[in-house]
């Protein structure tokens, strides 16, 4: 563990995989969008012809796919340029050189006074002017580049290229890795030729490129934009300048032989410079002169060469960049230069890698031609992992072959870590990214999975945390398009959103069919995937900043183990389609109710994740689950709200989720301990949940979401292995917990092993993570978790992130004086209390009957309070709920177990302790959670105290409205002051209106 892990923050150890769309935005910043064209008449009209010469521009652009071809303005005069300018700035200006050789270098020197970093190219139409405008001249201080019209008007394209090669190439390297290729050329007429040629034979490649691979317009951009840079130069100092700048992303050097070399022309300067290039990189460099010999000179320095001279020199130099640069097809051939095999595209030479001869394969790895060929296509990370290989690395050429094409499936998927990708199967069992099934939103849930995912890939944990890994389990997530086509193929809109016989619903449901592209690829999940499945609502609406919906939809286990494929896959389409359903459930409806929120608007995702665990015998679950808080509603001794909290227990975490006894501690202080021996003892999970493998033949359809889960003594885990880390034993001679299971006594899981002796670094890792999402979410958050003690990624126990989601609080603090509140007024009063503000307009109480009440029939409460919430919920008020132990636990023993649609028009909801019944509020559950979010009143009120009570006896002198077999509903003849201090944990109930409170 990193010993500053407090003092890291989000922004130094979040590194973000820049994606292609981040690249795209910040790649070609400067784009020429405005040229300026400055002709006289007659020139302008020899060059323009009545306008032909604009449509050839917009035709080369449209030609190359290229998205944003400049406007063009032309004037003939440089008094129509500067009022021109004096409107609209231009990202380049192009003058066009006539009779009077000294107009345009004054017009230059006019425009560079107006707008002093515009470029200004000057075209020549007459090569006999070229000397006088040489850049050796000392004639052409204000002018960029000069160039020669030859009648081909793609020495525009070239002239608008140059200029934003030149202006974005540093930083595009540096964002994009980009290539560069350098061209160093002192004469006008023949760089006026090579550059036309050169964009086109590169432009011309990467439209080839694109056609092949990729249909997503956002690729054929970036991929446009990270075309290879041309940078023209025309003397030495200045191309070595540009080869130890760049040279990392060099990829070819064409060069003259004779021009400027410390001032003056030197017949060597070429050669020269291809001698440096080749003392410090491997890259194809062509030498071109108009002396044919030259050529011996470049053969000496293993250099190409081409003659100026040439009838051919177009061809020869695009055969040159194409066998040298490796553009277009890569052609594997044998020793004696025999093709046998040809790859156009990257996913064909992968198979052709896979399958040539050893003698092929030998052949081109000795050359860097497969390197080579990459870096071409713009797979620059595998051209820069193979290039430093030798051959004389590799026992055999086998060896070889395994190595290049491990190279390509790592690069592959590190691209795809972090994000998600469509569905291919060999990927569903990874937990490096999420994998996606149709189209639509990923609802609530699967927002948070892919954040996680996204997170985590983006933070190198290994270098923080040494003694634990993070990770999400393995998911696949249904859009919710599925969702919609469902309801649509199936006509299920108006029995499902009109009915209201729940079952009906669902076995309409069970009937329907999904769609023939969701279920091919279902059936091809569950041909990989051999691990038990938890498949999970994931509504639009859920874990939203607005309201959780948390706990409303269904999650369903499924053991997906049964050896008949095909009823795998039944099991999981079903369990999809009960999802679908639980969207129409009583208390889905109730609660969408309860919210004000129209269900017509929800739409469903469905998650498909695999459980967190081990398989013991026939049973399967994790060592632990948990939830964790970044805040803490109720802190004590030294801790502090923004501590948070977390709950773990052993078994699946349906356990934790609803509310069931598990062990509470702060991961900021986890040595702190909250209760006394004697209420671990008996506070402590006493049982736990687990997927049942024999249930191969499990009907979820009558079974529900606990068909496939088994609830065990918790002795059964101790006899898996399981409570080793996990729990402690009471020695009652020492009045002591002990960590050895040889000794009689009462076990108590409190992860004592974990939490105080560091076993793990679990508390640590929670801590921290809660810190870093509450950064990342601008919120307190709420994460689900499971953590698995068997060895696993560098050898360590592993911590899997299931879910996260914001813990909405609101805020609406009010200035409270409880001193000042009559104490002989009180109805309640408590130090355990969330809310804020306070509340006059409710004067209705339900509370239980205690002489009447039976811990053994909380159910049966459940049942009632469920009737006389539909009562409130008819009158439209609102009520305060009082009652013993938890509300909304699932542990009928330790409180009353209601769903939240059962009690959704409680405006107050108070738990209250009893003698003999333990009062232990519902913290990390899912009703807790909307509890939070609405700013309910939750008070807890324990048994036998000054400080914190539930005055019975003014309740019952109020009037009686109603009594069912457990409950009372009385109304107040005058509203109550509900007064909520939630920073200060205090609430108070009082009669009346003429309080002393403020």
């Amino acid at each position: 563990m990193n010993n500053n892990i407090d003092e890291l923050t989000l922004s130094t150890i979040y590194n973000r995989k820049r994606t292609d769309r981040d690249i795209f935005q910040e790649l070609m910043s400067f784009k020429v969008r405005e040229v300026l064209l400055i002709a006289n008449h007659y020139d302008s009209y020899s060059i323009v012809r009545e306008g032909r010469f604009f449509d050839k521009i917009f035709g080369e652009y449209l030609q190359l796919n290229l998205f944003t071809a400049p406007r063009i303005s032309s004037v003939a005069t440089i008094d129509e340029a500067e009022e021109l300018m004096q409107d609209r700035e231009f990202d380049m200006i192009i003058v066009m050189a006539g009779l009077d050789k000294q107009l345009p270098l004054q017009m230059s020197a006019r425009l560079k006074e107006i707008q002093p970093e515009v470029p200004i190219l000057l075209m020549v139409n007459n090569n006999a002017d070229l000397k006088f405008f040489d850049e050796g001249s000392g004639n052409i201080e204000h002018i960029d580049k000069v160039f020669v019209w030859n009648g081909d008007s793609r020495v525009f394209l070239a002239m608008i290229k140059y200029v934003e090669d030149k202006m974005n190439v540093e930083k595009d390297v540096k964002v994009g890795d980009v290539r560069v290729i350098l061209l160093v050329e002192d004469s006008q007429k023949y760089y006026t030729r090579y550059l036309p040629l050169l964009y086109s034979i590169i432009m011309s490649q990467t439209q080839a490129i694109l056609a092949e691979e990729s249909s997503d317009q956002l690729h054929k951009i970036m991929k446009m934009r990270v075309r290879p840079k041309i940078l023209l130069v025309s003397n030495y100092e200045d191309a070595v300048e540009i080869v130890d700048k760049y040279l990392d992303n060099l990829i070819c050097v064409i060069s003259d032989v004779k021009y400027a070399r410390n001032g003056k022309e030197d017949e060597d300067a070429g050669v020269e410079l291809i001698k440096y290039v080749k003392s410090k990189t491997i890259i194809p460099t062509l030498l071109q002169s108009s002396d044919p010999a030259n050529a011996l000179r470049a053969e000496a320095i293993n250099s190409d060469f081409i003659d100026k001279n040439s009838d051919s020199l177009s061809l020869d130099i695009y055969n040159f960049i194409h066998q040298k640069l490796g553009f277009g097809n890569f052609v594997f051939k044998n020793t004696r230069g025999a093709k046998v095999a040809v790859a156009r595209n990257l996913k064909e030479f992968v198979e052709c890698i896979e399958e040539v001869t050893p003698e092929s394969l030998l052949y081109h790895a000795r050359r860097n031609g497969i390197s080579t060929w990459l870096m071409a296509r713009g797979e620059i990370t595998i051209a820069k992992r193979l290039r430093p290989y030798r051959i004389e690395d590799f026992e055999s050429s086998n060896k070889l072959r395994h190595a290049i094409l491990e190279i390509f499936e790592d690069v592959r998927l590190e691209r795809l870590r972090g994000k998600v990708v469509m569905f291919d199967k060999e990927m569903v069992k990874s937990c490096r990214y999420i994998v996606r099934i149709g189209e639509g939103s990923f609802g609530g849930k699967g927002r948070g999975v892919a954040f996680l995912s996204n997170f985590i890939e983006n933070i190198n944990f290994d270098n923080i945390i040494d003694d634990i890994n993070i990770r999400i389990p393995s998911t696949t997530i249904i859009g919710a398009g599925e969702f919609t086509h469902f309801i649509e193929k199936n006509n299920l809109y108006t029995p499902a959103f009109i009915g209201r016989d729940y079952e009906a619903i669902k076995e309409l449901f069970l009937k329907s069919e999904l769609s023939d592209e969701v279920n091919e690829k279902l059936m091809q999940y569950v041909e990989v995937m051999d691990q038990p499945l938890a498949v999970r609502s994931s509504g639009l609406f859920e874990d939203s900043l607005l309201q959780p919906f948390a706990g409303v939809y269904a999650t369903f286990m499924v053991p997906n183990n049964h050896p008949d494929v095909n009823e795998r896959f039944r099991q999981l389409c079903t369990a999809v389609k009960l999802v679908y359903a639980s969207m129409f459930s009583d208390p889905a409806k109730a609660y969408f109710d309860a919210v004000n929120y129209k269900i017509e608007e929800e739409k469903m995702a469905v998650i498909i994740q695999e459980v967190v665990g081990g398989k013991v015998g026939d049973r399967f679950y994790p060592n632990i689950s948990g939830v964790a808080q970044s805040y803490n509603y109720y802190p004590f001794s030294y801790m502090k709200p923004e501590d948070g909290f977390a709950v773990l227990a052993v078994g699946l975490g349906k356990y934790v989720v609803g509310g069931e006894k598990a062990y509470r501690f702060c991961p900021k202080h986890p040595k702190l301990e909250l209760n006394s021996i004697q209420d671990q003892i008996k506070d402590s999970q006493a049982y736990f949940y687990a997927l049942d493998l024999d249930k191969t033949d499990f009907c979820l359809e009558k079974g529900g979401e606990d068909a496939a889960i088994v609830k065990l003594a918790i002795k059964e885990a101790e006899e898996d292995g399981n409570l080793k880390h996990c729990a402690t034993v009471y020695d009652y001679n020492y009045d002591r917990m002990v960590n050895d299971f040889s000794k009689r006594g009462p076990r108590v899981v409190n992860f004592s092993n974990i939490l105080k002796y560091d076993y793990i670094p679990l508390s640590q890792t929670l801590d921290m993570l809660l810190r870093f999402f509450k950064e990342a979410m601008g919120a307190p958050v709420e994460i689900e978790f499971a953590v698995d003690l068997e060895p696993g990624r560098r050898n360590l126990p592993t911590l899997y992130l299931l879910q996260i989601k914001p813990l909405i609080r609101i805020e609406n603090t009010t200035n409270i004086n409880f001193d000042e509140v009559d104490s002989s007024q009180l109805v309640l009063q408590s130090i355990k209390g969330m809310g804020n503000g306070r509340l006059n307009h409710i004067k209705d109480v339900v509370y239980m009957n205690i002489d009447v009440f039976d811990r053994t029939k909380t159910a049966e409460m459940g049942a009632e309070m469920a009737a006389i919430n539909q009562y409130f919920e008819e009158q439209g008020k609102e009520y305060v709920l009082i009652g013993p132990g938890r509300w909304g636990t699932r542990d009928r023993f330790t409180g009353i177990p209601v769903f939240w649609s059962q009690i959704s028009h409680a405006r107050v909801i108070v738990e209250m302790g009893l003698p003999n019944f333990p009062l232990d509020a519902s913290l990390g559950s899912h009703f807790f959670h909307n509890v939070t979010s609405m700013n309910v009143g939750y008070f807890s009120v324990h048994h036998n105290s000054e400080e914190q009570f539930v005055n019975l006896d003014a309740l019952k002198q109020q009037k009686l409205v109603r009594e069912t077999q457990y409950f009372r509903h009385v109304e107040f003849e005058q509203p109550l002051t509900i007064l909520m201090d939630g920073k200060k944990q205090k609430a108070a109930i009082v009669m009346n209106d003429n309080n002393k409170a403020e």
